[in-house]
C-alpha cells in the first residue's frame, strides 16, 4: 500500500512539474524568441528548450518530450507556418532532450548531465539535416506553394554561393541548430547544478 501511495505521489509530481516546465517553455517560445540577423528570417532563437531539458533531467525523457509536444501544440494556435515550423521544432527539441533524460534523470551526477546535453546538441544538429531535407521543407513547399528554389533563394540573399538545399542545410541550419542546442545545454547544466537539491527532492523520498 505504501508503494502505491508513493507511486501516486510521484505521478502527481511528474505531472505538475511537466506542466510547469511546459508553461515556461511556451512563454519563452512565444514572447522571448528573436531573429538572428545572419540567418533567414524564418529561423529564430529562443531558450524554450531549457525547461524541456530540465524536465528530462529531473523526471525522465518522457517528461522532457512531453514539454516539447505541449509547447508546439500550443504554438500551432498562433503559427505562421501552418504548423510546419512547430513540427520541425518538436522533432529537433525531442532529439535534444532525449539523451540527457536517458543519462541523467536517475543519477544526479553533473558529468552525466554534461555528456547527455552535448550528445543531444550533436544529435539535434545532425537530425536537422535529414528532417529539413526530407520532411520539413517539402511540407512547407506543399503547404504554401513555394518551390524549393524559392526557399534556397532566401539563403542565397545571405550567401549567394549556395546553390542547393543541402548546401543551405549544412552551411546554415546545422551550425545554427548545434549552437542553439549547445547554448540551451549550457544554461540547463548551470541551472540543474544550482537547483539540483530541489529537483532531486521531486522524485526522491
Amino acid at each position: 500500500m505504501e508503494n502505491v501511495k508513493t507511486a501516486k505521489r510521484f505521478d502527481v509530481r511528474r505531472l505538475v512539474f511537466t506542466a510547469l516546465m511546459a508553461a515556461l517553455s511556451i512563454v519563452l517560445a512565444e514572447f522571448l524568441g528573436f531573429k538572428v540577423g545572419i540567418m533567414p528570417s524564418f529561423m529564430t532563437f529562443d531558450f524554450s528548450d531549457v525547461p524541456a531539458m530540465l524536465a528530462s533531467m529531473t523526471m525522465g525523457p518522457v517528461s522532457g518530450v512531453a514539454v516539447c509536444l505541449i509547447k508546439n501544440i500550443f504554438g500551432c494556435f498562433t503559427t505562421k507556418t501552418g504548423c510546419v515550423g512547430e513540427l520541425s521544432n518538436f522533432i529537433l527539441s525531442a532529439c535534444l532532450v532525449l539523451p540527457v533524460g536517458l543519462l541523467t534523470h536517475k543519477s544526479a551526477k553533473i558529468s552525466r548531465a554534461v555528456i547527455g546535453c552535448i550528445s543531444g546538441a550533436v544529435l539535434m544538429a545532425l537530425v536537422s539535416i535529414a528532417s529539413n531535407y526530407f520532411l520539413v521543407f517539402p511540407a512547407y513547399s506543399v503547404a504554401f506553394g513555394a518551390p524549393i528554389e524559392a526557399i534556397v533563394g532566401m539563403y542565397q540573399k545571405i550567401l549567394p554561393s549556395v546553390d542547393s538545399l543541402m548546401d543551405c542545410l549544412v552551411i546554415f541550419n546545422m551550425p545554427f541548430t548545434f549552437v542553439k542546442g549547445f547554448i540551451a545545454a549550457v544554461v540547463s547544466i548551470v541551472l540543474y547544478k544550482k537547483l539540483r537539491p530541489v529537483f532531486n527532492g521531486l522524485y526522491r523520498e
